[in-house]
């Protein structure tokens, strides 16, 4: 086998991972939410008469919220994600084109930015 068929192999390996790990932790966040739903159906029940109680409850509510937010805001990631590896651009930055870093997909596997973007963008907000 020459290198660069090693080279092209290596990388189809890499895409099958990534899209076996988006999958996971799709299939994961998809459970999540699962139980965020059935924990805030019970919110439509009247909340319970003693004061303490009902902070709590609204605690737990707005926390729930919270977590559904973060929840679909990753689900959006990783199918944008997916959505790269079937056009064939995932790896490459959205922004400047440039290859993204294994280390930083391996930590991140829906990143749409390089590092240096991704840190131009947020020292931009």
């Amino acid at each position: 086998m020459t290198r660069f068929a090693h080279q092209r192999e290596e990388a189809e390996l890499n895409l099958d991972d990534a899209r076996e790990l988006l999958e996971q932790r799709r299939a994961e966040l998809r459970e999540r939410r699962t139980r965020i739903e059935r924990h805030t159906r019970h919110r439509d029940e009247p909340l319970p008469p003693d004061f303490a109680e009902q902070a709590v409850e609204l605690e737990n509510g707005e926390t729930l919220v919270a977590l559904d937010r973060e929840v679909n805001a990753e689900l959006k990631e990783i199918e944008r994600a997916l959505k790269r590896l079937e056009d064939g651009t995932f790896g490459e930055c959205t922004k400047c084109g440039e290859t993204i870093s294994e280390g930083r997909l391996t930590a991140l596997p829906y990143a749409s930015l390089c590092i240096d973007c991704a840190n131009a963008t947020d020292a931009a907000r």
